[in-house]
């Protein structure tokens, strides 16, 4: 469960997020929608613990981020372009990527194999396509297992064949009891994955819709 309460950011006089609430749970994919700088992808970065609040509280199964833990456990995510070695392979990328030593390689090649990417391949990441970083970049995300998984505009970049696949691996995710929450600006894939919508705009949820 992840739970945020009067959550606010400021930055001087700027208020980027404005007392949001919201509790979340397992199983459930989360929709986040509003223009750019509505706030969307400064709330993964704060859910993330790469940004303190200036007040409220984030809580990961009742601990709270920045007091009982400073960083979340078993968490995945995609934040903005993910940034990629260029003269390495996928496979040495997500090598180099790993947080826990803990998982084998072959967990790796298989989270490749889940988003449609070959392990075996030497193609350098530089001479990706932006749809084949963007699948290198789920794959980074999902290949430690996590529990919780920030993906921001994790489409991007995919052909209609490619949308359709990691819409079916987001979907599998979300049947195994993962946590989801995605930022798109796309109403088609906001409505076919998501349980619950949340509007954001000026850092505050102005609606709060159920699919």
């Amino acid at each position: 469960m992840l739970e945020i309460e009067n959550l606010t950011k400021t930055f001087g006089t700027q208020t980027v997020i404005s007392d949001i609430s919201m509790t979340l749970v397992s199983g459930k994919i989360y929709g986040l929608v509003g223009r750019n700088g509505s706030g969307k992808t400064m709330l993964m970065k704060m859910i993330l613990g790469f940004v303190s609040p200036s007040s409220g509280s984030i809580k990961i199964e009742g601990k709270v981020l920045g007091k009982d833990i400073s960083m979340p456990d078993r968490i995945g995510a995609i934040i903005e372009n993910p940034g990629f070695l260029p003269e390495y392979s996928g496979f040495k990328n997500l090598k180099f990527a790993l947080i826990q030593n803990k998982i084998k390689k072959e967990e790796i090649r298989e989270a490749m194999r889940i988003v449609g990417l070959d392990p075996d391949s030497k193609k350098h990441v530089g001479k990706y396509s932006l749809g084949m970083r963007q699948r290198l970049g789920i794959a980074q995300a999902i290949m430690e297992d996590p529990d919780i998984l920030l993906l921001d505009e994790p489409l991007n970049g995919l052909d209609n064949e490619g949308v359709e696949e990691i819409r079916k691996v987001l979907l599998s995710l979300k049947e195994k009891g993962k946590l989801i929450i995605l930022a798109s600006h796309s109403k088609e894939d906001i409505q076919i994955l998501c349980d619950t919508v949340f509007r954001m705009d000026h850092g505050k949820i102005i609606a709060t819709e159920t699919n």
